[in-house]
């Protein structure tokens, strides 16, 4: 195997040839660096983008922070090579590397892949390829590192069954410590690679695809998952941590700007509002908190640390965080006199969130971010997103009132039931906003609409609903494409391709592998970017595997099939999301989850956590919010034969 020595001098050659070397060479302010040869335990964190994105990653940053604390496990760090700087490797026979030391990846013990979406999975395939380490797990031996993944993508495992040896499903905080334990274990009993998987197994949250067997429908249908290994977990329950461990504060300084340059502190986990259509919301119940005292002292530390000139209160919804009035003064009146810059992303669309950022005195005026994500009260019925146009634009009026030139409003076309008629309320809706800020600035108002598609995502109540057509989502952009434009509007979209993409990669069952293997074997990698998609080598893999691809996006699936995700559980109720998924049927909305509780089946799940991790954690009324009366987490009824008849 290639030494680190080598890949030093061959990186001397190498990187005056490139774009940004400095996403190459490592040396951050505050990487840390151990002595490779009295370490027993080597684990590579690997983020299969490039530099520049990797660098942002919150998930990688807690694990790089986590396991460096220990002090017999080293953690190292490796992004995807761009284009040309691919080239040079392999042209030079050079393999992927860590940034900390130069050590190759296939000479670490575990590599660990963040997947935060799924467009990255060509990537992955690239990047191990490029480490010489075999892209199926069922071909790797002892010499090989244990390939694991985590992320928001592997609540969906199964496309990627073939190349990953253990997901981590749910979050790492804890998770990484037990696998990096029982590695160790299974290191001193000398014994086989599939011994190792079989230990890992036992973990809670662990997935080992090669311990379990999909049973097919003669029409390619899950019928079931069967376990081949009579002791692995069915279903594999996602991994909640009780309480949110320390923010990382020796945070790493990049070599070059990155698309975040920021400290980041999570000030909150999870959200209550609800919305059928977020995978996230869903994955990532219950809600946990963070103390203003400890969100203060983690920015006071990571300011010491790093020159950092801007934060961000990160959180899915940050304006539903119980103690945001409080934080936003302790800031103001800590950090005065440091012109520290604040962000606060993920606001709720009322004048609350305007006087927030107002109130944050060094924020920058440039855009404002709303999201209605549909224009018409029908649809916001239907995805259970109750915002009015009336208070969306009172909402504008104070925005633009208070100095901010521009609106930014994202919204999903293709949502279920959407008719032509919804997208034009989009256009309304923009024109509407425009004419408010027009009335208040004059012609510097700026509406910027970003228009996506909507993919229903697994473990969500609408999982079972179908994609748009490319025919449909080609005419609804052409609606908006015509009358979207002219002084103060801006439209932005995402092509039909690139929806289909991700559909088919986040929706796909086991024979999706090797229609992924064959796309990246002709040349397909960095999916997510619009340049370097190439829509035909997907269209050619399925035909060479002899899949068709609208079986994964273009029918509606009956309540009663069995998803190639159903082994995995998020610990909500399959029958809460049906239910929720006939009441959107119905236009039904549902409150938010601090004002009464509907019975997900996450609390009961949560209860033991609580109650071994006391502190600011709560997830609906009866949970530590003294501004709502108390209630039970008790599942709501559905006569499902009834509603299905």
């Amino acid at each position: 195997m290639i030494s680190s020595e080598l890949v030093r001098s061959k990186l001397q050659s190498i990187l005056p040839h490139v774009q940004k070397p400095g996403r190459y060479t490592g040396g951050e302010l505050n990487q840390v660096v151990k002595d490779w040869s009295t370490i027993s335990t080597k684990l590579a964190l690997v983020f299969p983008d490039i530099y520049d994105i990797g660098m942002s990653n919150l998930g990688l940053t807690i694990l790089y922070d986590q396991i460096n604390q220990r002090q017999d496990v080293l953690a190292e760090r490796a992004y995807a090579p761009w284009l040309d700087m691919e080239l040079m490797m392999r042209r030079e026979n050079l393999p992927m590397y860590s940034l900390e030391t130069m050590h190759p990846l296939a000479s670490f013990d575990i590599l660990g892949f963040s997947l935060p979406y799924e467009t990255l999975y060509t990537n992955v395939l690239n990047i191990l390829d490029l480490a010489a380490v075999p892209l199926y797990s069922s071909q790797r031996s002892l010499q090989h590192p244990l390939v694991i993944a985590g992320g928001n993508a592997t609540f969906n495992p199964e496309p990627m069954h073939a190349f990953i040896d253990a997901f981590a499903i749910g979050e790492g905080e804890e998770i990484i410590h037990e696998v990096i334990d029982q590695y160790q274990k299974w290191k001193t009993l000398h014994a086989s690679r599939s011994e190792l998987l079989s230990m890992l197994s036992k973990i809670d949250g662990i997935y080992i695809p090669s311990l379990y067997q999909p049973i097919y429908h003669s029409d390619y249908k899950v019928a079931n998952i069967q376990k081949i290994d009579e002791d692995a977990p069915l279903p594999i329950v996602k991994r909640i941590v009780g309480k949110l461990p320390p923010s990382p504060t020796r945070l790493l300084v990049p070599m070059i700007d990155i698309v975040h340059n920021r400290i980041p502190v999570e000030i909150m986990r999870g959200c209550t509002r609800g919305c059928r259509f977020c995978h996230a919301g869903m994955i990532n119940r219950p809600i946990r908190q963070r103390s203003v005292d400890e969100i203060i002292q983690t920015i006071e530390l990571a300011l010491k640390n790093t020159g950092y000139e801007e934060v961000g209160l990160l959180s899915l919804s940050s304006s539903d965080y119980a103690h945001i009035l409080d934080l936003i003064d302790a800031i103001n009146s800590r950090f005065s006199e440091n012109r520290l810059n604040v962000s606060l992303p993920s606001l709720r669309i009322d004048t609350f969130s305007v006087e927030l950022m107002n109130s944050l005195k060094t924020v920058r005026r440039g855009g404002f971010t709303l999201a209605p994500e549909a224009a018409s009260e029908k649809m916001r019925k239907i995805i259970n997103k109750p915002v009015e146009n009336e208070q969306l634009l009172e909402t504008v009026r104070a925005i633009f009132s208070r100095g901010w030139p521009t609106i930014k409003l994202y919204f999903m076309i293709g949502h279920p039931s959407e008719t032509i008629e919804d997208v034009k309320e989009i256009v309304e809706l923009c024109k509407a906003v425009l004419a408010v800020g027009q009335s208040v600035i004059g012609k510097r108002a700026q509406v910027n609409a970003g228009v996506s598609t909507f993919i229903p995502k697994a473990h969500t109540p609408f999982q079972w609903v179908a994609c748009d057509t490319f025919e449909q989502i080609t005419a609804k952009q052409d609606l908006l494409k015509l009358e979207l434009r002219g002084k103060g509007l801006k439209l932005s979209w995402n092509a039909p391709e690139e929806t289909m993409l991700e559909a088919w990669l986040s929706r796909g069952d086991r024979r999706m592998a090797d229609v992924i293997y064959e796309a990246w074997k002709n040349g397909a990698k960095f999916d997510a970017w619009g340049e370097q998609f190439h829509y035909q080598i997907w269209q050619d893999a399925f035909k060479t595997v002899g899949i068709d691809p609208s079986f994964y996006t273009h029918r509606e699936r009956p309540i009663d099939e069995v998803f190639p995700w159903d082994h995995i559980s998020i610990a909500v109720r399959k029958k809460y999301l049906i239910q929720d998924y006939l009441r959107s049927q119905q236009g039904i909305v549902w409150s938010d989850c601090r004002e009464k509780c509907h019975g997900c089946g996450i609390l009961p799940t949560f209860a033991d956590l609580r109650r071994d991790n006391p502190g600011d954690i709560w997830c609906c009324p009866e949970v530590k919010n003294p501004k709502y009366s108390k209630t039970t987490c008790t599942p709501v009824q559905t006569n499902l034969s009834t509603s299905l008849s």
